[in-house]
């Protein structure tokens, strides 16, 4: 008989990993055996769950938008993050997530900055309606297919693995809240009551009667980092056994997940396939040494995935 769990796993060192780890914490029998409610599982979205190159879905969205301001006002075109986004200047924008990571903020702080006036008294109903129609229609920059159609089969198939076996899974990402929010359930099956980002402040107003939550253009939280696992306990109050990142932005929830009692699993993502998707690591360098001399399981797109998209229209 066909094995059909993971069908999109070979099977390699990483998925008898993923299965001997499911195994020992539902089995009632075995010494790591976890209760249905410590079954906390956390994924990074972004390189995660689904392809952040060359720019992440919801920045290509800003991006756009920068570059429709940068038309009207020539003085922007001669600004960052203006005149990267009018110019099609990807390597810039994708430059700056990078030095992120590796831990220059500078050319970050000019992104979130124009981001903010954006948001500025934009209901956060439209937001998440603007992200669903935009990940849904648009296409991404170089894969010829629908932001929608990035995300990584495998890891649908083992969100789903998952809670057939009663673990409760959340998206913690650096994207906005109110984006993740907008299609967490159409692309992932995730509620949007399991979806943490990052945040502006809000203000609540009447707006023809209507009582509206809008943004403001203040920062709330930027969920990366260390404020990754502070969000994680904030929201769900427990420490995660499972967690699954692919960069530096990753490396606190990873090591949070480490520091339980129970049993662990932490999974690190490895861009290695650029036939299929795109070779990198830069950005990850910290994450990866990490998961060298911690005992992390290291997912090869290359080796351990049949399958790295899902078949469109399928």
């Amino acid at each position: 008989m066909t094995d059909t769990t993971l069908p999109n796993w070979n099977d390699t060192p990483t998925r008898q990993a993923i299965l001997a780890f499911v195994a020992a914490v539902t089995d009632e029998t075995s010494s790591h055996y976890v209760p249905p409610a410590e079954r906390v599982a956390v994924f990074d979205n972004d390189g995660t769950l689904w392809c952040e190159k060359p720019l992440y879905a919801q920045l290509d969205l800003l991006l756009r938008k920068f570059a429709a301001q940068a038309e009207h006002d020539p003085v922007l075109r001669e600004q960052q993050p203006w005149q990267a986004a009018y110019h099609k200047d990807y390597a810039w924008l994708g430059g700056a997530i990078t030095r992120y990571y590796q831990g220059d903020d500078t050319d970050v702080k000019l992104v979130v900055e124009a981001v903010l006036a954006l948001a500025d008294g934009r209901a956060v109903e439209e937001v998440e309606a603007e992200a669903a129609a935009f990940v849904a229609h648009e296409q991404h920059l170089t894969l010829g297919r629908t932001y929608a159609a990035v995300v990584y089969q495998p890891m649908l198939e083992l969100l789903r693995f998952l809670e057939r076996h009663s673990f409760t899974c959340y998206i913690v990402s650096g994207s906005g809240r109110e984006f993740l929010r907008g299609i967490a359930e159409a692309l992932y099956a995730i509620p949007r009551d399991r979806v943490i980002g990052s945040t502006v402040a809000y203000a609540y107003e009447l707006r023809d009667g209507v009582g509206t939550i809008v943004q403001k253009a203040e920062l709330d939280v930027i969920d990366d980092g260390p404020n990754k696992p502070i969000q994680i306990w904030g929201v769900v109050g427990r420490r995660p056994i499972l967690a699954a990142g692919n960069s530096n932005g990753d490396l606190a929830m990873l090591q949070y997940a480490s520091g339980s009692a129970l049993p662990t699993l932490r999974l690190l993502v490895l861009h290695d396939d650029d036939e299929r998707e795109f070779a990198y690591t830069a950005g990850a360098e910290h994450a990866l040494d990490a998961a060298r001399t911690q005992s992390w399981t290291v997912i090869s797109m290359r080796d351990d995935w049949r399958q790295v998209f899902p078949d469109i229209g399928g």
